[in-house]
């Protein structure tokens, strides 16, 4: 478990190194990978980009990480993800706190990539709770459909069940959908994620 440290914002030479790089025709790193854009661009344009990723996942100092989760929605979108595509599960509890607390808007995707890919029951206990929460709240669009996808990944590779009760006819998702999205949820996109992260392809 990684203990919580005073709040420590990141400067502009560390977001400009990892946000903001990573540019396609001035796109940068955070833009492709809010809602998984960059899964879908061209293969000749995704590959450098996630070889990119992956190296950073690789090389980032957890100091550097935890300022940029102290920094507003986009460093944290990213830092979530270079914990998730290096596997950092020490980081588990600080990233299912900040999920469930949902103070900013779209950093919750990488939150949740970032749980799936450590994929434990430890993990879908955060996206459980965030579920149990904020499914409750139907005017908040938040990141459900990322935790619902993430916590069916997790089942799928475990054998788990923890998206049961939600799914079931009256629960909670129902409840908070209201039809908005009539397909039912599936972990197809977030396993499509999963794969990208691990390949690098």
């Amino acid at each position: 478990m990684r203990q919580p440290r005073p709040a420590v914002p990141a400067t502009p030479d560390i977001i400009e190194r990892y946000v903001t790089t990573g540019a396609s025709e001035g796109v940068g790193r955070y833009l492709r990978l809010l809602h998984g854009n960059f899964a879908g661009e061209d293969r000749s344009e995704r590959t450098p980009f996630l070889q990119a990723l992956r190296a950073d996942a690789r090389d980032i100092s957890d100091d550097h990480l935890e300022r940029l989760l102290n920094t507003g929605w986009r460093p944290a979108l990213t830092a979530s993800w270079l914990i998730g595509v290096d596997r950092r599960a020490y980081f588990r509890d600080v990233l299912g706190d900040l999920l469930i607390r949902s103070e900013t808007c779209f950093a919750g995707q990488g939150y949740c990539f970032a749980l799936a890919r450590f994929g434990t029951d430890e993990d879908a206990a955060y996206l459980t709770a965030y579920l149990d929460h904020w499914l409750r709240q139907p005017d908040c669009q938040y990141d459900q459909h990322w935790a619902i996808s993430a916590l069916l990944h997790i089942d799928g590779r475990t054998g788990g069940d923890h998206a049961a009760r939600f799914l079931a006819p009256g629960g909670l998702w129902h409840e908070w959908n209201q039809a908005r999205y009539p397909s039912p949820p599936t972990s197809r996109f977030m396993d499509e994620l999963y794969a990208y992260a691990g390949k690098g392809l």
